[in-house]
């Protein structure tokens, strides 16, 4: 493991999802799962989401398509937790789901809507 990847894969991912997320992460850590938490520290967060190619609401976006086309709305969940944190408003959560609706399929793109309403209802509530 490239320990300043990860450490750098560590802040970032802190910044974008946010302490919560990723102590939680870290506590449920096991001998078993530590070499894959350490991955994604290590290469999704320090290498990847740290390239200069694609701001991080851009990367966001994007997560939110592909995950919606894939169906994996526990992730969509996360993503859709941390979109304030890198600039994305419930508009343009809208627009990848009505995109994805089209390219991915309308039912897809539901259950993305779904998960959306209901996050974003437990963020009103708790702010």
């Amino acid at each position: 493991m490239n320990e300043d990847l990860y450490q750098k894969g560590q802040q970032l991912r802190r910044r974008v999802l946010g302490d919560k997320y990723v102590d939680a992460a870290a506590n449920n850590t096991t001998e078993f799962n530590r070499p894959f938490q350490e991955l994604i520290a290590e290469y999704v967060w320090g290498t990847l989401w740290s390239r200069p190619g694609l701001d991080h609401r851009t990367r966001a976006l994007i997560n939110l398509g592909m995950l919606t086309a894939m169906g994996r709305t526990e992730e969509v969940k996360i993503y859709l937790r941390a979109a304030a944190n890198v600039g994305v408003t419930p508009e343009d959560v809208r627009e990848v789901f009505m995109q994805a609706a089209v390219y991915c399929g309308i039912p897809a793109a539901i259950d993305s809507f779904r998960v959306a309403e209901a996050v974003f209802a437990e963020q009103q509530s708790a702010s």
